[in-house]
Protein backbone atom coordinates (compact mmCIF):
# COMPACT_ATOMS: atom_id res chain seq x y z
CA UNK A 1 0.00 0.00 0.00
CA UNK A 2 1.38 3.29 -0.96
CA UNK A 3 1.95 6.38 1.45
CA UNK A 4 -1.27 8.49 0.84
CA UNK A 5 -0.28 11.52 -0.97
CA UNK A 6 -3.01 13.97 0.38
CA UNK A 7 -2.75 12.46 3.75
CA UNK A 8 -3.10 15.45 6.48
CA UNK A 9 0.44 14.28 7.45
CA UNK A 10 1.78 15.43 3.89
CA UNK A 11 2.55 18.91 2.72
CA UNK A 12 3.43 18.31 -0.94
CA UNK A 13 1.31 17.83 -3.48
CA UNK A 14 0.80 14.40 -5.34
CA UNK A 15 2.35 15.92 -8.53
CA UNK A 16 5.43 17.16 -6.92
CA UNK A 17 5.81 13.86 -5.74
CA UNK A 18 5.54 12.02 -8.49
CA UNK A 19 7.60 14.55 -10.66
CA UNK A 20 10.70 13.66 -7.54
CA UNK A 21 10.52 10.42 -7.72
CA UNK A 22 11.01 9.96 -11.33
CA UNK A 23 13.98 12.40 -11.10
CA UNK A 24 15.50 10.48 -8.29
CA UNK A 25 14.46 7.18 -10.61
CA UNK A 26 16.27 8.36 -13.11
CA UNK A 27 19.54 9.64 -10.83
CA UNK A 28 20.09 6.18 -10.36
CA UNK A 29 19.28 4.79 -13.69
CA UNK A 30 21.69 7.13 -15.21
CA UNK A 31 24.34 7.08 -12.40
CA UNK A 32 24.04 10.96 -12.26
CA UNK A 33 23.68 12.79 -9.21
CA UNK A 34 20.58 15.03 -8.58
CA UNK A 35 20.38 18.08 -6.59
CA UNK A 36 19.10 17.85 -3.00
CA UNK A 37 15.03 17.25 -2.22
CA UNK A 38 14.96 20.10 0.14
CA UNK A 39 16.86 22.46 -2.29
CA UNK A 40 13.69 22.64 -4.24
CA UNK A 41 11.30 22.04 -1.43
CA UNK A 42 12.81 23.14 1.74
CA UNK A 43 9.81 22.49 3.86
CA UNK A 44 9.13 18.96 3.13
CA UNK A 45 8.14 16.56 6.39
CA UNK A 46 8.84 12.92 7.00
CA UNK A 47 5.55 12.17 5.79
CA UNK A 48 6.50 13.66 2.67
CA UNK A 49 9.37 12.29 2.04
CA UNK A 50 8.12 8.74 3.02
CA UNK A 51 5.24 9.68 -0.07
CA UNK A 52 8.57 10.03 -2.48
CA UNK A 53 9.91 7.01 -1.51
CA UNK A 54 6.76 5.27 -2.01
CA UNK A 55 6.12 6.73 -5.49
CA UNK A 56 9.54 5.76 -6.26
CA UNK A 57 8.90 2.25 -5.36
CA UNK A 58 5.91 1.84 -7.59
CA UNK A 59 7.66 3.20 -10.23
CA UNK A 60 9.82 0.30 -10.16
CA UNK A 61 7.25 -2.02 -9.68
CA UNK A 62 5.46 -1.13 -12.60
CA UNK A 63 8.53 -1.90 -14.36
CA UNK A 64 8.45 -5.68 -13.36
CA UNK A 65 10.80 -5.18 -9.91
CA UNK A 66 9.13 -6.72 -6.91
CA UNK A 67 9.55 -5.79 -2.94
CA UNK A 68 12.13 -8.83 -1.71
CA UNK A 69 12.65 -6.91 1.68
CA UNK A 70 13.29 -3.62 3.07
CA UNK A 71 16.52 -1.58 5.12
CA UNK A 72 16.80 0.08 8.84
CA UNK A 73 19.35 3.09 8.56
CA UNK A 74 20.27 5.46 11.04
CA UNK A 75 20.65 2.94 14.04
CA UNK A 76 23.39 4.38 16.06
CA UNK A 77 23.51 6.75 18.18
CA UNK A 78 26.35 9.08 16.35
CA UNK A 79 23.93 8.89 13.24
CA UNK A 80 20.90 9.75 14.19
CA UNK A 81 22.58 13.04 16.05
CA UNK A 82 24.01 14.12 12.91
CA UNK A 83 20.77 13.81 11.57
CA UNK A 84 19.11 15.41 14.62
CA UNK A 85 16.73 13.04 14.75
CA UNK A 86 15.87 10.61 17.55
CA UNK A 87 14.50 7.35 15.11
CA UNK A 88 15.96 5.39 12.22
CA UNK A 89 14.64 5.45 8.72
CA UNK A 90 13.39 2.91 6.20
CA UNK A 91 14.12 1.72 2.79
CA UNK A 92 12.72 -0.74 0.25
CA UNK A 93 14.87 -3.48 -1.27
CA UNK A 94 14.14 -5.25 -4.95
CA UNK A 95 14.93 -8.00 -6.71
CA UNK A 96 17.47 -5.87 -8.96
CA UNK A 97 19.05 -4.73 -5.76
CA UNK A 98 20.43 -8.26 -4.61
CA UNK A 99 23.78 -9.05 -5.24
CA UNK A 100 25.83 -12.26 -5.27
CA UNK A 101 28.55 -12.33 -2.37
CA UNK A 102 32.36 -12.92 -4.15
CA UNK A 103 31.21 -10.56 -7.09
CA UNK A 104 32.86 -7.73 -9.41
CA UNK A 105 30.08 -4.82 -9.61
CA UNK A 106 31.04 -2.07 -11.56
CA UNK A 107 31.32 0.93 -9.12
CA UNK A 108 30.26 3.45 -12.24
CA UNK A 109 26.75 2.15 -12.14
CA UNK A 110 25.85 3.69 -8.34
CA UNK A 111 26.13 7.46 -6.89
CA UNK A 112 28.69 7.63 -4.54
CA UNK A 113 28.52 4.39 -3.55
CA UNK A 114 29.91 3.19 -0.01
CA UNK A 115 29.05 -0.12 1.90
CA UNK A 116 28.11 -0.96 5.61
CA UNK A 117 28.57 -4.30 8.04
CA UNK A 118 25.12 -5.72 8.45
CA UNK A 119 22.98 -8.35 9.66
CA UNK A 120 20.14 -9.74 7.73
CA UNK A 121 17.00 -11.32 8.65
CA UNK A 122 14.88 -13.74 6.74
CA UNK A 123 11.43 -13.82 7.78
CA UNK A 124 9.34 -17.47 8.45
CA UNK A 125 6.04 -15.29 8.95
CA UNK A 126 4.28 -11.79 8.69
CA UNK A 127 5.40 -9.33 11.46
CA UNK A 128 3.23 -6.58 12.41
CA UNK A 129 1.97 -4.61 15.52
CA UNK A 130 2.28 -1.84 17.82
CA UNK A 131 3.87 -3.45 20.99
CA UNK A 132 6.40 -5.84 18.88
CA UNK A 133 9.61 -7.02 21.05
CA UNK A 134 12.82 -8.48 20.41
CA UNK A 135 11.62 -11.91 21.53
CA UNK A 136 8.49 -11.33 18.82
CA UNK A 137 10.98 -10.63 16.16
CA UNK A 138 13.32 -13.29 16.78
CA UNK A 139 10.09 -15.53 16.77
CA UNK A 140 8.97 -14.76 13.74
CA UNK A 141 12.98 -14.64 12.20
CA UNK A 142 13.73 -18.16 9.92
CA UNK A 143 17.43 -17.14 9.84
CA UNK A 144 20.01 -14.36 10.23
CA UNK A 145 23.21 -14.16 8.16
CA UNK A 146 25.77 -11.54 7.56
CA UNK A 147 25.15 -9.50 4.96
CA UNK A 148 26.64 -6.05 3.37
CA UNK A 149 25.05 -2.92 2.50
CA UNK A 150 25.37 -1.26 -0.71
CA UNK A 151 24.42 2.66 -0.14
CA UNK A 152 24.12 5.47 -2.95
CA UNK A 153 23.61 8.88 -3.00
CA UNK A 154 21.08 10.01 -5.83
CA UNK A 155 21.14 13.69 -4.04
CA UNK A 156 24.18 15.04 -3.50
CA UNK A 157 25.22 14.50 0.43
CA UNK A 158 27.16 17.85 -0.12
CA UNK A 159 26.36 20.84 -2.76
CA UNK A 160 29.53 20.53 -4.86
CA UNK A 161 28.64 24.86 -4.99
CA UNK A 162 27.26 25.08 -1.39
CA UNK A 163 28.20 22.64 0.44
CA UNK A 164 25.30 22.78 1.98
CA UNK A 165 24.99 18.60 3.72
CA UNK A 166 21.23 16.99 2.80
CA UNK A 167 18.92 16.32 5.66
CA UNK A 168 17.17 12.82 6.77
CA UNK A 169 14.44 14.07 4.66
CA UNK A 170 16.23 13.75 1.40
CA UNK A 171 17.79 10.66 2.59
CA UNK A 172 14.47 8.94 3.06
CA UNK A 173 12.74 10.25 -0.01
CA UNK A 174 16.41 8.63 -1.59
CA UNK A 175 14.77 5.10 -0.59
CA UNK A 176 16.77 5.88 3.03
CA UNK A 177 20.25 5.62 0.55
CA UNK A 178 19.91 2.17 -0.10
CA UNK A 179 21.54 1.06 -3.26
CA UNK A 180 21.74 -2.93 -2.91
CA UNK A 181 21.87 -6.12 -0.75
CA UNK A 182 25.12 -8.49 -0.50
CA UNK A 183 24.12 -11.49 2.02
CA UNK A 184 26.82 -14.25 3.02
CA UNK A 185 28.29 -16.25 5.04
CA UNK A 186 26.40 -18.85 7.77
CA UNK A 187 22.78 -18.90 8.14
CA UNK A 188 22.17 -19.30 11.83
CA UNK A 189 18.77 -19.60 13.83
CA UNK A 190 17.55 -16.47 15.38
CA UNK A 191 18.17 -18.12 18.64
CA UNK A 192 21.20 -20.07 18.56
CA UNK A 193 23.84 -17.37 18.67
CA UNK A 194 23.94 -14.05 21.32
CA UNK A 195 22.79 -11.33 17.94
CA UNK A 196 23.97 -8.52 20.03
CA UNK A 197 27.39 -9.98 20.69
CA UNK A 198 28.00 -11.09 16.78
CA UNK A 199 31.05 -8.76 15.64
CA UNK A 200 32.99 -7.74 12.24
CA UNK A 201 36.10 -6.87 10.77
CA UNK A 202 35.81 -4.80 7.41
CA UNK A 203 38.98 -4.65 5.06
CA UNK A 204 39.65 -2.86 2.12
CA UNK A 205 42.36 -4.15 0.01
CA UNK A 206 43.89 -5.70 2.81
CA UNK A 207 43.32 -2.98 5.29
CA UNK A 208 41.37 -3.06 8.12
CA UNK A 209 38.40 -0.03 7.64
CA UNK A 210 35.97 -0.70 10.41
CA UNK A 211 35.29 -2.83 13.02
CA UNK A 212 32.45 -3.40 14.76
CA UNK A 213 29.22 -5.23 17.30
CA UNK A 214 26.03 -5.59 16.37
CA UNK A 215 24.86 -3.92 19.78
CA UNK A 216 25.76 -0.91 18.19
CA UNK A 217 22.27 -1.36 16.45
CA UNK A 218 19.89 -0.37 19.05
CA UNK A 219 21.44 -1.99 21.46
CA UNK A 220 20.30 -5.47 19.72
CA UNK A 221 19.47 -5.54 16.13
CA UNK A 222 16.37 -7.34 16.01
CA UNK A 223 14.84 -3.55 17.73
CA UNK A 224 14.95 -1.95 14.65
CA UNK A 225 12.98 -4.49 12.98
CA UNK A 226 10.49 -3.96 15.99
CA UNK A 227 10.25 -0.46 14.98
CA UNK A 228 9.79 -0.80 11.53
CA UNK A 229 7.03 -2.89 12.14
CA UNK A 230 4.99 -0.37 13.99
CA UNK A 231 5.68 2.30 11.48
CA UNK A 232 4.57 0.00 8.40
CA UNK A 233 1.74 -1.19 10.61
CA UNK A 234 0.71 3.37 10.78
CA UNK A 235 0.04 3.01 7.16
CA UNK A 236 -1.43 -0.68 6.39
CA UNK A 237 1.34 -2.19 5.81
CA UNK A 238 3.62 -5.65 7.35
CA UNK A 239 6.75 -7.22 7.15
CA UNK A 240 6.03 -10.50 5.19
CA UNK A 241 7.20 -14.01 5.45
CA UNK A 242 10.35 -14.69 3.28
CA UNK A 243 11.28 -11.02 2.95
CA UNK A 244 15.03 -9.92 4.44
CA UNK A 245 15.33 -7.33 6.32
CA UNK A 246 18.67 -5.65 6.95
CA UNK A 247 18.52 -4.47 10.45
CA UNK A 248 21.21 -1.28 10.62
CA UNK A 249 25.07 -0.94 10.37
CA UNK A 250 27.33 -1.42 13.26
CA UNK A 251 29.91 0.05 11.06
CA UNK A 252 30.83 3.54 9.19
CA UNK A 253 30.21 3.41 5.74
CA UNK A 254 33.48 3.15 4.13
CA UNK A 255 33.77 4.81 0.73
CA UNK A 256 33.93 2.53 -3.24
CA UNK A 257 36.33 3.40 -4.95
CA UNK A 258 37.41 1.14 -8.36
CA UNK A 259 39.73 -1.64 -7.91
CA UNK A 260 38.72 -1.94 -4.60
CA UNK A 261 38.27 -5.44 -2.88
CA UNK A 262 36.68 -5.74 -0.10
CA UNK A 263 36.68 -8.59 3.06
CA UNK A 264 34.20 -8.75 5.72
CA UNK A 265 34.93 -11.19 8.34
CA UNK A 266 32.39 -12.40 10.56
CA UNK A 267 34.09 -14.98 12.75
CA UNK A 268 32.67 -17.93 13.37
CA UNK A 269 29.34 -16.57 11.10
CA UNK A 270 32.20 -16.50 7.73
CA UNK A 271 33.38 -14.33 5.24
CA UNK A 272 31.96 -11.86 2.41
CA UNK A 273 34.21 -10.83 -0.17
CA UNK A 274 33.59 -8.29 -3.27
CA UNK A 275 35.04 -5.98 -5.57
CA UNK A 276 34.59 -2.82 -7.67
CA UNK A 277 35.71 -2.39 -11.07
Amino acid sequence: MTHPFNSPETTITADAVAAEAALLDEAERSATQLRQTTEVYPDLTIDDAYAIQAAWRNLKLARGERIVGHKIGLTSRAMQAAMAISTPDSGFLTNDMVFEPNSTLDASTFCDPKVEVELAFTLATDLSGSNLTIDDVLAATEFVQPAVELIAARTFRADPTTGRRRTVIDTIADNAANGGIISGGTKVAPNDIDLAWVSAVARRNGTVEETGVAAGVLGHPARGIAWLAKRYGETGQRLEAGQVVLAGSFTRPIDVRPGDDFTFDYGPLGTITMAFS
